[in-house]
């Protein structure tokens, strides 16, 4: 590896986070203060000394919101506090300073398209259907022969429809029965949704990740939606095309309601989780000029189950550097897919895989996400069907893979009797078998660890204009080789990736006009070996 320490930061006009790297934090997992077995809010302010050494801009809490946690935070009961097991606003506000302190920008989640059935809001518009907030929720009435009110299924198997008593209707629910559909398409909700967001602005939040944004409104007229293709199927679910429960045209009118607020507060970002085969129509409409959100990310990489050059040229291809079109944002890894390193090597070439994965990543045009483990290369864990929390899982089991393989403890210490660091007490998931030789203690103080490998090349990234925030060219995308150019209009560098445990022969077009600045693997003369990379820049 060369020193970059010496290396300028990139100078160029820009907002803060065009070309950021972000840094997911899963709350129940990274650090336990208090013995309870589940991570904390005063557990990540004191770690994040290690965020901020990694060189990362921002970080991305998931739900720490008061919640039954039947679906870990994504079924909020109290949009405006923190659950008793995370701590309180006072500690969320001195996660902030600290942050902030720190320089990092601070990120949190906002769910609007469902909340709890526990939430006020919910309790009192089922009560009967003349009170105030009767409408803040989808209902409809049955059938004639008492069946749900059209075929739409939810993500978590079964029908999205779940009969209440006290009203004799049925309310609609994309994901669990506990987790109601909010009537997004009313005034009232969306107004009493942008309260909250001004909530957390206003106690120094720099902006949101929002959670299956295009599930947040449905079509009105309840039509039944239509079957799918054949293909894969594992949930009731992928049995139809997901046309009128979702993904309706009036989601980037209230992005742009949501953008107004926003832009009060100043150098806010707004990120959007899209999901669906075939995102990128919405999220290119979510991100469409200066109005909506900065940028959105999909399922790309998340579910892929082989990194290949052809997935990231069709992936790049999607966000050409054109006017009003978006800004892409990326992620390998998070708490919705499996450990990449697990889906895409053998065990055998991990250590080198992972090298790979990471100078990839921190090359793609776009903002990039790290999920906290992926600076450690941690695996996906097997968690047996006895030990499983997700409910996901748990309703599909063995079909549909635990998404709580990817959730286990951050291993702090390579230190079996304190469960790695992370909890006095028995942590809410075990900590993978192979976790404790990954920890960070130990990964710390090896120069040539990947923890070590991930500081510096995110150093590097930072000092490079052309990778930050230049155009990309995919050059190259055989069986095995990625070739991607970055170019800004100073500087450009060339990303060469072997994506193969063999090795391979490529040499870009003139050779002698690109001098090698960052290595991993093996490289001699344009020679790869299996899973190695280069980045060199024009001269």
């Amino acid at each position: 590896m060369n020193d970059v320490a010496r290396l300028p930061s990139v100078q160029t006009a820009r907002e803060w986070w065009r070309g950021a790297a972000i840094y997911q934090i899963y709350p129940r997992s990274f650090a336990d203060t208090n013995g309870d077995g589940i991570g904390d809010l005063p557990g990540i302010t004191a770690h994040l000394d290690h965020v901020a050494s990694l060189g990362v801009d921002a970080i991305w809490l998931s739900p720490f919101f008061t919640s039954p946690m039947l679906d870990f935070g994504y079924d909020v009961a109290d949009y405006c506090d923190v659950d008793p097991i995370f701590g309180t606003l006072d500690d969320f506000d001195a996660l902030v300073a600290r942050a902030h302190t720190l320089g990092l920008k601070v990120l949190i989640d906002q769910v609007y398209s469902h909340s709890s059935d526990r939430h006020p809001w919910f309790l009192e518009s089922r009560a009967d259907r003349t009170n105030p907030k009767a409408d803040w929720y989808v209902w409809a009435d049955a059938k004639p022969d008492g069946t749900p009110p059209n075929n739409w299924q939810s993500v978590f198997g079964g029908p999205a429809w779940t009969w209440s008593a006290p009203r004799r209707q049925y309310y609609m629910h994309n994901f669990l029965p506990e987790q109601p559909q909010l009537h997004m398409h009313l005034p009232a909700v969306q107004d009493a949704m942008l309260d909250v967001a001004k909530f957390w602005l206003d106690r120094g939040v720099d902006g949101f990740r929002i959670d299956a944004i295009n599930f947040s409104m449905h079509d009105p007229a309840l039509t039944d939606n239509p079957p799918a293709p054949a293909g894969p199927r594992t949930r009731s679910f992928d049995f139809q095309q997901h046309i009128h429960n979702q993904s309706q045209p009036q989601i980037p009118a209230f992005l742009e309601r949501l953008r107004v607020l926003l832009d009060k507060y100043g150098a806010t970002f707004t990120v959007a989780e899209v999901g669906g085969p075939s995102p990128e129509a919405e999220m290119h409409a979510f991100t469409q000029g200066d109005r909506r959100l900065n940028s959105a990310y999909g399922f790309n990489f998340l579910y892929a189950d082989k990194l290949t050059p052809a997935l990231v040229r069709d992936a790049l291809a999607q966000w050409p550097d054109a006017p009003g079109t978006g800004w892409p944002s990326w992620a390998f890894e998070n708490h919705d897919a499996p450990r990449a390193i697990s889906r895409w090597a053998a065990p055998q070439h991990r250590d080198t895989f992972a090298r790979m994965k990471l100078m990839l990543l921190i090359s793609l045009r776009g903002n990039i996400f790290l999920y906290n483990g992926e600076e450690l290369g941690l695996t996906q864990v097997d968690i047996p069907f006895d030990a499983l929390r997700d409910p996901e899982a748990i309703a599909n089991w063995p079909l549909t893979l635990s998404r709580d393989g990817a959730r286990t403890p951050m291993p702090w210490r390579q230190d079996a009797n304190d469960h790695a660091g992370f909890s006095s007490g028995t942590p809410w998931l075990p900590i993978g078998a192979d976790h404790l030789a990954l920890a960070v203690d130990r990964q710390d103080g090896d120069p040539e660890s990947l923890l070590n490998l991930t500081r510096h090349l995110l150093a590097f990234r930072r000092s490079s204009d052309a990778l930050m925030c230049g155009d990309a060219r995919v050059i190259e995308a055989s069986e095995t080789v990625l070739a991607i150019e970055r170019s800004a209009p100073d500087e450009t560098v060339l990303c060469v990736f072997n994506m193969s445990p063999e090795p391979v022969e490529w040499r870009p077009v003139q050779p002698d006009r690109w001098r090698t600045e960052e290595t991993v693997g093996h490289v001699t003369d344009w020679r790869f070996g299996g899973y190695a990379a280069v980045i060199a820049r024009r001269v």
